[in-house]
């Protein structure tokens, strides 16, 4: 594994970070808060698929599961870190054992039984991460309750106005 691609990401995210908080003081200690994920959970989860890829010859299909976890789970932190968007962002954590399994499922023997609980999962991530997000767009408009009411007086108004076709 080259270099380049451990640092490019890292001097991406550290530029992103230091231009989005310009006000702010920069110092180790703001590094290790913010890039926590990137500098430990995410190298971690590429060098399971590391191992996998290059080191086991595409034999120890299991390095794939922690890899895929971790891998969520740092990209998961690391965006309620920068973003301070836990609130509607903790829904990774349940995609996580959903993509290490699909990584087993999909570079393993296909085994069906994998995609049970992958299903499960990915469906209650889908499920959480829309009514939670929508929920945090519509109160930080602060006219949530009125959008929806809007949008219903439009829709029940096509209804009624639109013409019955005959057959």
């Amino acid at each position: 594994m080259k270099p380049r691609y451990i640092f490019g990401p890292l001097l991406i995210l550290l530029g992103a970070y230091l231009f989005f908080n310009q006000g702010d003081s920069f110092g180790p200690g703001r590094i290790f808060t913010y890039f926590w994920p990137s500098l430990f959970v995410i190298p971690l989860g590429l060098f399971f698929h590391w191992m996998y890829f290059s080191m086991t010859g595409r034999r120890g299909i299991g390095l794939l599961v922690p890899g895929g976890v971790l891998l969520v789970v740092g990209i998961t932190c690391q965006f309620g870190m920068l973003f301070d968007s836990w609130g509607y962002i903790w829904p990774g954590f349940i995609l996580a054992p959903a993509v290490g399994l699909f990584e087993m499922y999909w570079f393993g023997n296909r085994n069906k039984w994998l995609l049970i609980p992958i299903n499960i999962l990915t469906v209650l991530f889908l499920l959480f991460f829309s009514v939670f997000s929508i929920g945090t767009l519509l109160d930080s408009i602060g006219q949530g309750r009125s959008m929806i009411a809007v949008a219903l007086i439009i829709a029940g108004a096509f209804v009624v106005m639109s013409r019955k076709k005959e057959f």
